[in-house]
Formats: structure tokens, C-alpha cells, sequence
């Protein structure tokens, strides 16, 4: 199993050995103390070399040293290194090995092997034309396996950023110099190119740290030579080259070898790689400027691949934006068509029964008890005699009261309304007729009372039963007076109100138990208005649960859940004691609970265990029926002849006299439902017709 080496270092420096852990990144050597591997030899300069390790293996670059980085005995300017290389600097020697197994892996291969020999042959010099034809085949060698590397690098990374750090940084290190700067714009290639509309993007040193204030530190004169001669330029001596007389900016950096080159991709510039070296006169050489020519070009296409990649990336980001934006679009959607069909089915099953002249849209209702309140309502709607609301807690007393004012002669003026049985007396007589300022304690300021805010509208007083005796007897005489006295003041209102009334208990029995003054309520029970409880009125319990189902979800922001036929059987088998209310609250439970389907274990206890069966029989063929009424007539006429027919132990005239069809019509009636005579019970025909076992 081959396994991927740790890399270390063994140094021997004047019969010392230390050895260092390389470490990912850049490892710089030489005299000066900021280098992290400090050597005191005198032949080895202040910054000689550094040593970088990647995930493919380190590699030497000389920084500039006056003697040279040797590695293996030949000089090189950078080189990859492998376990077993040595590394010369000066007099101290740097081994690589691997950290495994604290030994090298491979020696040197024979072309090494060959140039330490000829070197050791000939006291250091050897042959000059064996010496030249060696080294440049491995410097043709390690250029070629520098660039390789450098190339696979650049083709793995796709994040813009990073990749131009990285060409950056493996610029320097291709050539040894000391700092690196890419000009770019930020956009898509500039023709004709111009360095003003670039910026520094990238600016590295040799140790691969970000340099600080980058227009500043290199030569925009430079720069632009290049942009505008779409070459690449190369100076050992730029204070000395006569193409840069005149640019300040080279006197002022005193700059010494620089490369700059263009980076191009088809015909056109998209910036300028400038690398130089501020300590060395011709660090570079002519092969500097070719290599740095051809990593220019690969470059060039990584950017565009980078750029390819951010622009797919932004769109597919844009695409899946969209789409989430399509989904919560259809989403809400799919919500409001639901919506749109619970109420056009409830407003389709209303349509079916007359149900007034009058808007009563904010009350669901089609059922024969709502049809007597609607048509009650026309008839109350046109007076402004006082009202008075009678039915159980949750019935919906306020919806008709509002009904009530909104569609009556005083629909443009104030509706005002107070629950009697949530105030005691003292602010119930403040809320009805206000305070003067300084009536009581806290009264810092007058207030209106609501019998003055109702003036020319309607006043509604609900569960007016639970009022007080005291506070009966000054709310007859307002009414009888049309005036009052706020609560400590001597100043009397008029008023003009029209009065609706509401209890869920039985004003009657409470004037005939004494706890409620007689002439008040004569007073208030001009007109009366009984609402059925949800219990007598079953066949509205479906439209009901749809549209308070399709409001809860719409408030919560929930798509509606379907209620299954079985779910809405449990519904109307409940006798809900809190009649609507407690309806509207199990809907927006389930709203809460259910996913897409609402299940029959979600709902409460008390509805999950109502039975369906002690229905009576046109609710049960409602449920078994609920949009197809044809279905559903026909299933109530067939049941109702079979238990005609039971009933009459199989007569068919005293079954036909029952349903109130004539013997004739019912033996069809019979013949058309298919019903299986000799399955019923027989019985004797008084008329001498026959019994049912003999047939017709």
C-alpha cells in the first residue's frame, strides 16, 4: 500500500544535525531572523531560499542568493525536490526525507547521480560542456515538472479568488522572485486595454502573504507598456533600461529585474501579470520570460474556466431561486384556488335555498333553520326597532347583529359593541355613558361614553341577561329618555341609538325568576331573532368545516388540508356544545396537526367518539352523498320506501299512503331501485290486493 509521506528535513550545519516537520505552505531559509530555518554560515545569504510543500510534494525556489541553492550538487534556480534530495546552501546541507520511515525512499536517479560525479571529478567544476549539456537537461527536466504541477493546480481550482492567488504565488515561485501583482478588471476583457480601468486584484510576496497598499508598490508605467504593446517585457536592470526613462515610478521603487507580461485569451487582454525582484539584477533570465509566457496562457484559461464556472453557478443559484420563487408562487396558489373552491362550494350550496334580499355573505348557513333566520332578517333589517338576539353561546349572535346594522338605514354611521358580562357595574355605567374628568380615581381625563359614540348608529349589548338589576334600571331610562348624564357630571346627552340585544339564556325565565326587570326587556324585545345551535342544523356542519378550514390555514399561512368523507361524518355526528366557535377552534387545530390529508385519530377526543349512526336519516345520506345531490335523493327515497315498506309489514298500500304515493307509484318506485320484495318482511293488504310475497 502506498502511503503518502510526511515530509521532513535533516540539517547539518558545521557537524550539527536538527531536523524540522515541513509544513504546508512556505518554509523560508537563510541568515536574516525572520527566516524559520536560520543558518549562521557566511556563504549563505540573508534570504537564500525557500522551500514550498503542496499536496503534490515540496519544491525549492532560490530567492536571489549570491551563491546559489544547489540541489543534488547541481545549482538550480527552483526544483522539485523528492525523498532522498539534497539540498545545498552554502556550507549547510539540507536532506529531505520521509518522516515515516526516517529514511529516503529512492536515491537520486542516475542523470543526478552522474552531474554529483563529474562535479566530484573535477574538484567541483568538471568538464564545462558535459557540466552545460547536464544541466539543462534537468533544468528543461524540472521546468517541465514545475509547470506540469503548476498546471494541474490551477485546472482543480474553480473559486475566482483563490486562483488568482494562486497564480500569483506560483508565478513568483516559477521564476524566484520576490513579489507578485495581477492587474484585472472586474469584469470581462477591456478592448482596447487600458490600466486604468483595472485594479490590483492580487498582490503577493515570496513567502506568499498579502502586500499592503498595491497601487504604490509596483510600476503602472510598466504596466501599461504592456497593455498597450500586448508583449511581455523583461528587464534585469530596470533603473538602467532605457524603455522606462522617464517613469518615475521605477526611480522611486528602484526596481531591478522585472517581468511583465499580458494575460490574453482570445485576441483579447484581461489583465497584466507583473512579477520583480528589488534585490538582484538579472534574476531573471530569457527562459524565464518563455515559461512565464506559456503559464501566462494556461492561466488566461483557468480564469475563464473560474469565470464560466461563477457564471454557471450564478445562474443555476438564479434558477433555483426562481424555481423556490415558482413553488411558493404555486403554493400560494394551489392555497387561494382551494380557498376559492371551499367558498364557491358553500356559496353553490347556499345558492340552492333562498336565502334573502339582503348581503348576509359573513354567515355560512343553507340549512332550513338558517333559511328561516335569513328571511327573518329581511323583514327586521328595513325597521330601527330595537332587536333582540336570543340563542346559545357561539351561535354567532354578533355576525347577526352586524348584519343587522350593516345592511339597515344606519349602515353609514358608528356600529358600537360592549359584552355586559365583562365588566362590573362601575365600568360597565363608565363604558355606557362615560365620566366626566375627576369622577372617580384614575378618571384623569372626560371620556365619551358609548350610548354618545353609537349616536345615529346602533348599539350592540351583548349578553345583556347578565347585567345587574342597578344597571338595568339606568340603561331603561336612557332608552326611555334618549338622554343621560355622564358619570360625574350634570350635563345630560341626547342620543338617537338603535339598540340590538343578545343572551345566550332565556330572558323570560330570568324576568319570571326576578332577575330581570320586566319592563326592560319588553323595552329590548321588540323583534327576536332565535339562532338554532349547530346540533339542529347538521347539514351546515361540512360548509361550516370547509370555509373556517380554508380561514385558519389562510391565516397561518398553511395550505388547506382535505377533510375525508370519514373526518366530516365525525364532524357532523358531534353535537358541538360550542356551536360554532368550538368548530372554528377544532379547524384551526388541524390546521396546525394535519399534513396535506386530515386524519380521523387528529381530531379531539369528544369528536372522534361521536356516532355516526345515531344520525338521523337525511344527515346520514348527506354524508354519503356530499356533492352529488341526485345520488343523495335517491338514496334518501329508496331508504325511505324500505322503511315504508318494513313499517308496514310489506303492505304496499298503507307503505304508499305513508310516503303519500299512490300503490301504483310505489310498485314502480319498487321496480326502479331494484328493491327485493321477498328479502322484506310480509305482511297481510287489507284493501284484498295481495301481500308483498305475492308480488304485483
Amino acid at each position: 500500500m502506498v502511503h503518502s509521506p510526511r515530509w521532513k528535513l535533516v540539517i547539518l550545519e558545521e557537524g550539527n544535525r536538527s531536523e524540522l516537520e515541513l509544513e504546508e505552505g512556505s518554509t523560508t531559509v537563510g541568515r536574516a531572523i525572520e527566516n524559520r530555518i536560520r543558518l549562521s554560515d557566511t556563504l549563505a545569504s540573508r534570504h537564500h531560499c525557500r522551500l514550498e510543500l503542496d499536496e503534490e510534494g515540496p519544491w525549492v525556489v532560490d530567492l536571489g542568493s549570491s551563491n546559489g541553492t544547489a540541489v543534488n550538487g547541481r545549482r538550480v534556480t527552483r526544483s522539485p525536490l523528492v525523498v532522498g534530495d539534497r539540498i545545498g546552501v552554502g556550507k549547510v546541507v539540507l536532506e529531505v526525507i520521509d518522516a515515516t520511515n526516517e529514511r529516503p525512499a529512492a536515491a537520486p536517479d542516475e542523470t543526478q547521480a552522474i552531474g554529483v560525479r563529474a562535479r566530484a571529478a573535477d574538484g567541483g567544476e568538471g568538464e564545462s560542456g558535459y557540466r552545460t549539456l547536464t544541466d539543462a537537461t534537468h533544468g528543461e527536466r524540472d521546468n517541465l515538472r514545475v509547470f506540469a504541477r503548476i498546471t494541474r493546480q490551477l485546472s482543480r481550482e474553480m473559486e475566482l479568488v483563490p486562483l488568482l492567488r494562486q497564480i500569483v504565488d506560483s508565478a513568483v515561485a516559477l521564476v524566484g522572485g520576490e513579489r507578485g501583482f495581477l492587474l484585472m478588471g472586474d469584469g470581462e476583457a477591456v478592448a482596447p486595454p487600458d490600466v486604468d480601468a483595472m485594479r490590483v486584484r492580487v498582490a503577493r510576496n515570496f513567502d506568499r502573504s498579502d502586500i499592503a497598499v498595491p497601487h504604490s508598490r509596483l510600476s503602472m508605467g510598466i504596466a501599461r507598456r504592456v497593455l498597450e504593446t500586448g508583449e511581455a517585457i523583461l528587464t534585469v536592470d530596470a533603473s538602467a533600461d532605457a524603455r522606462f526613462d522617464g517613469m518615475a515610478s521605477v526611480e522611486e521603487l528602484r526596481l531591478r529585474s522585472v517581468i511583465g507580461l499580458p494575460i490574453q485569451a482570445g485576441g483579447e487582454t484581461m489583465g497584466v501579470l507583473y512579477v520583480d525582484n528589488r534585490l538582484q539584477e538579472c534574476a531573471f533570465a530569457s527562459e524565464d520570460s518563455e515559461l512565464v509566457e506559456l503559464f501566462a496562457a494556461q492561466a488566461a484559461i483557468a480564469i475563464l474556466n473560474a469565470r464560466r464556472v461563477a457564471e454557471l453557478r450564478e445562474r443555476n443559484e438564479g434558477l433555483e431561486h426562481s424555481r423556490r420563487q415558482i413553488e411558493a408562487l404555486n403554493d400560494q396558489l394551489g392555497r387561494k384556488v382551494r380557498d376559492r373552491d371551499s367558498e364557491l362550494a358553500v356559496v353553490r350550496a347556499e345558492l340552492g335555498r333562498e336565502r334573502g334580499r339582503y348581503d348576509y355573505t359573513s354567515m355560512v348557513g343553507a340549512s332550513d333553520g338558517m333559511r328561516e333566520v335569513f328571511q327573518q332578517l329581511d323583514r327586521i333589517i328595513e325597521t330601527e326597532l330595537p332587536v333582540l338576539i336570543q340563542g346559545e353561546s357561539g351561535t354567532g349572535k354578533e355576525l347577526i347583529a352586524r348584519a343587522i346594522h350593516h345592511n339597515g338605514p344606519r349602515a353609514e354611521r358608528a356600529f358600537v359593541c360592549e359584552n355586559c358580562a365583562a365588566l362590573p357595574d362601575t365600568l360597565l355605567e363608565s363604558e355606557l355613558f362615560g365620566h366626566a374628568r375627576g369622577a372617580f380615581t384614575g378618571a384623569h381625563r372626560a371620556k365619551k361614553g358609548l350610548f354618545e359614540q353609537a349616536d345615529g348608529g346602533t348599539l350592540f349589548l351583548d349578553e345583556i341577561g347578565d347585567m345587574s338589576i342597578e344597571m338595568q334600571k339606568k340603561l331603561l331610562r336612557a332608552l326611555q329618555e334618549g338622554e343621560f348624564r355622564p358619570l360625574g357630571s350634570d350635563r345630560v346627552v341626547h342620543t338617537d341609538v338603535r339598540l340590538l340585544a343578545a343572551s345566550h339564556q332565556d330572558l323570560e325565565q330570568l324576568v319570571a325568576a326576578g332577575e330581570f326587570r320586566e319592563d326592560l326587556f319588553y323595552r329590548i324585545n321588540v323583534l327576536a331573532v332565535a339562532l338554532p345551535p349547530l346540533r339542529e342544523r347538521r347539514d351546515d356542519i361540512p360548509l361550516l368545516a370547509e370555509h373556517l378550514l380554508a380561514r385558519a390555514a389562510r391565516e397561518a399561512g398553511r395550505p388547506v388540508p382535505v377533510l375525508p368523507q370519514e373526518v366530516v361524518a365525525a364532524l357532523v355526528a358531534h353535537d358541538w356544545p360550542g356551536n360554532v366557535r368550538e368548530l372554528e377552534n377544532e379547524m384551526r387545530r388541524l390546521v396546525v396537526l394535519a399534513g396535506e390529508e386530515v386524519g380521523v385519530d387528529l381530531l379531539s377526543r369528544a369528536v372522534h367518539e361521536a356516532r355516526v349512526e345515531e344520525l338521523p336519516l337525511e344527515v346520514q345520506v348527506m354524508l354519503d352523498h356530499p356533492s352529488d345531490i341526485k345520488a343523495a335523493v335517491a338514496d334518501l327515497e329508496r331508504r325511505a320506501i324500505e322503511m315504508a315498506m318494513l313499517r308496514a309489514n310489506g303492505n304496499k298500500s298503507r307503505a304508499g299512503e305513508a310516503l303519500g304515493i299512490s300503490r301504483f307509484t310505489l310498485q314502480r318506485k319498487l321496480e326502479k331501485y331494484g328493491i327485493d320484495v321477498d328479502e322484506l318482511e310480509e305482511g297481510e293488504d287489507p284493501g284484498g290486493e295481495g301481500d308483498l310475497a305475492a308480488g304485483a
